[in-house]
């Protein structure tokens, strides 16, 4: 997967190299020579990834860092400070500024491009999912938050087999988080299922394999996207740079500094939270795209894709299906009394009592205004008719409570119903013969349920 990386170094000779070990990749790369050069780039490009050096006149790394992760349009781009510093302070200050990695010069070819692959990964899915949030806002189908992006602090499952070890990150990290210790890995898999913000694998776990284990965390569904910090020895290279093929989302090198695993650990579930946010929104906007907001019912649109699919079924030999039209008698004189107001009280009422007298199987519908549909699969027309007229006597047998219940309203509806007929029926003609029983029903007096069987 290529990507484009902003490299930023006030030092010519490192941004070249740098800039040819990158291309040689096949990897577009863009250039800064100092922090608000930088900034302006990383707003203006929107790069994949920033390689950005710590030293640097002015406004060094660990500021332009921070001011990248206060912006909202920034944050989520993945940040690698690169530094000839090699000292814990220096490196755990790079994680708390929101770094995502902390490369030191002169750089190892080997784990530059292993980081770059896996961030560049993780860049993809979250811009797949603001993409996708934007179109939703724009849509108006998401007008706000829908969720809260939450704390630092959540639960943490340690999966560890060297008990010591394990007890030292589980009291470390027990200060802000919920930290969890599981050494027997099919538990852990288990448990990770679970409301779970990060796991912490020792990749060179004696018992089990701890890359296998990475890699069933990454093939199955419901752990995929929980983020993984992995414990490694820096001297295994080839399992240290397998890990973040597998899907690791970051490495903490043993022996394991208290600090650096605070920062590393606060970084993932902070990104977690952010991504978990996007995610919420997206289905939120998605349930909206299909659904009703004033009955909570699925809307027009939702019902033409799935009768569109059983009617196909139904004229190849499939079973019926039974399509009632429901109208509110006289609401219009509802609304001209009472305000809208109360007529969408009704509606909300008849919403729940429609939704209360049909199977799980069928489908209610809010088709507009004040008029509904209900979708039955594999109904036959007398089966149909008798649900339409338990309906019927659901709504007229018992007065609506309406403006906080100091009003009672009668209310009474008209029904249309009709069934596929053998050949090729379409979801419009099946809808239409529908539509004209109601019609006939309104005719005839209302308040009644008249079926069509061609």
């Amino acid at each position: 997967m290529s990507a484009r990386i902003l490299v930023v170094d006030d030092i010519e000779a490192n941004v070249r190299l740098l800039e040819a070990k990158l291309s040689a990749e096949y990897y577009r790369v863009l250039t800064a020579a100092d922090g608000p050069t930088a900034l302006a780039m990383a707003a203006a490009e929107k790069p994949d990834i920033i390689l950005l050096d710590v030293m640097m006149p002015g406004m060094d790394g660990f500021q332009v860092c921070r001011r990248l992760k206060d912006d909202p349009e920034t944050r989520h781009i993945p940040v690698v400070l690169v530094t000839a510093l090699d000292g814990r302070t220096d490196r755990v200050a790079g994680l708390e500024a929101g770094a995502d990695e902390f490369l030191t010069k002169p750089i190892d070819d080997v784990m530059l491009f292993a980081r770059v692959r896996s961030l560049t990964r993780l860049k993809a899915v979250i811009d797949e999912l603001r993409e996708r949030e934007a179109s939703g806002r724009r849509m108006g189908l998401i007008g706000g938050a829908v969720s809260r992006m939450g704390g630092t602090g959540g639960r943490i499952l340690i999966v560890d087999d060297q008990e010591r070890q394990a007890r030292r990150v589980s009291v470390e990290l027990s200060i802000e988080h919920r930290p969890v210790v599981e050494q027997d890995p099919e538990k852990a898999l288990m448990t990770a299922r679970g409301p779970v913000d990060l796991v912490i694998v020792n990749i060179n776990a004696k018992t089990f394999d701890g890359l296998r284990f990475c890699a069933q965390l990454r093939s199955d569904e419901a752990t995929r996207n929980v983020p993984v910090l992995a414990i490694v020895d820096f001297d295994e290279r080839a399992r240290l740079v397998k890990a973040l093929e597998i899907g690791v989302n970051d490495i903490l090198a043993k022996p394991i500094d208290p600090q650096e695993l605070s920062a590393r650990a606060k970084t993932q579930i902070r990104r977690k939270r952010y991504t978990d946010y996007l995610r919420d929104n997206l289905d939120h906007s998605l349930e909206l795209a299909v659904t009703d907001q004033l009955t909570g019912l699925h809307n027009r649109r939702y019902m033409t894709g799935q009768l569109e699919a059983l009617t196909e079924r139904a004229a190849h030999g499939g079973k019926p299906v039974s399509l009632l039209v429901l109208d509110i008698d006289h609401f219009k004189k509802i609304n001209d009394s009472f305000g809208h107001d109360v007529g969408d009280e009704v509606l909300k009422e008849f919403a729940v009592r429609l939704a209360s007298n049909v199977r799980g199987m069928d489908l209610p519908v809010r088709y507009g205004g004040e008029e509904f549909v209900i979708v039955m699969p594999d109904t036959q027309l007398i089966d149909a008719r008798r649900i339409a007229e338990r309906i019927r006597l659901h709504v007229a047998g018992s007065p609506f409570r309406v403006m906080g219940g100091r009003e009672l309203l009668s209310v009474t509806i008209s029904i249309g119903v009709a069934v596929t007929l053998p050949g090729e029926e379409t979801p419009q003609s099946l809808l239409k013969r529908a539509d004209e029983a109601l019609y006939e029903a309104k005719a005839s007096g209302r308040n009644r349920v008249i079926a069509h069987a061609a």
